[in-house]
């Protein structure tokens, strides 16, 4: 099946894409720095380069976005249907390197929270965000 763009459109919508400072990774920052939470933002020594860190709870913070970490039974990850293979390896290699981060921040003694985008959609954003102080105190 041939891409419903032309190859400069597609180049252009997939250069937009932002790794840092996303809509879902804003929301749950606001919430935090409201609830007197203070944190540090993309730490590059840190395995996985969190994108929320919290040193004074010894816990990180992950917010993936569903597409590009494999969010399984999803409604937002859907595979692509051009270059299907291409996509794949590179989910999957993701998928790998969040599951590696993860088990060596554990390993340090890191409290590890995955916050997924689609978590972060109309009406279960007061419910998740109502439960992030408790997972991160205790």
């Amino acid at each position: 099946m041939a891409d419903v763009h032309d190859k400069n459109t597609r180049s252009y919508n997939m250069s937009r894409i932002k790794g840092k400072n996303t809509k879902p990774e804003m929301l749950v920052r606001k919430f935090l720095h409201a609830n007197g939470f203070r944190f540090r933002l993309h730490t590059k020594e840190m395995p996985g380069k969190p994108d929320i860190v919290l040193p004074k709870y010894k816990t990180v913070i992950f917010v993936h976005g569903c597409f590009w970490h494999g969010h399984k039974h999803c409604r937002y990850f859907v595979v692509p249907k051009t270059r299907t293979a291409w996509w794949l390896n590179k989910i999957i290699k993701n998928i790998e390197n969040d599951e590696r981060a993860a088990a060596e921040l554990l390993k340090d003694g890191w409290k590890v929270i995955i916050i997924w985008e689609c978590e972060l959609k109309n009406d279960n954003i007061d419910k998740i965000l109502a439960k992030l102080p408790g997972k991160i105190v205790t």
